[in-house]
């Protein structure tokens, strides 16, 4: 009777060691889909072929570390938005490096001041 009583403690022990090892394990896994820690609301419009909404959706739908950087947008100064990405990266610090340098780029190459200051990582994961 005792070995009974103490197999279904011994099994209900393990089945709650395996239940709560589950999100861990998730965790682990694949990144797609996921936001990651999203800083602030990137500045996105409702274009869907517009290039920093492109660029947004791809960082979501990426599988490994990745980062999403975004000017802040100002209505009343700015009228433009510049973003930059870095998907797959071997850490989520090394993404968001290139994402930061990819959209540092481009306020360099178009020339362009922003009111709020520059690029910042709006999402990583």
């Amino acid at each position: 009777m005792k070995s009974i009583t103490i197999k279904r403690v011994v099994a209900a022990v393990l089945a709650g060691a395996f239940i709560s090892a589950m999100p861990g394990a998730e965790a682990a896994g694949s990144l797609a889909g996921s936001v990651g820690d999203k800083r602030f609301p990137p500045p996105l419009s409702g274009n869907p072929k517009d290039q920093c909404t492109s660029a947004y959706r791809s960082y979501v739908a990426a599988s490994g570390h990745s980062a999403y950087a975004t000017t802040f947008y100002t209505r009343v100064v700015d009228l433009y938005v510049v973003c930059g990405k870095a998907l797959n990266a071997p850490s989520q610090k090394a993404a968001e490096n290139m994402a930061m340098a990819n959209c540092q780029g481009g306020l360099k190459k178009w020339r362009l001041n922003t009111a709020s200051g520059g690029c910042a990582i709006a999402a990583s994961k």
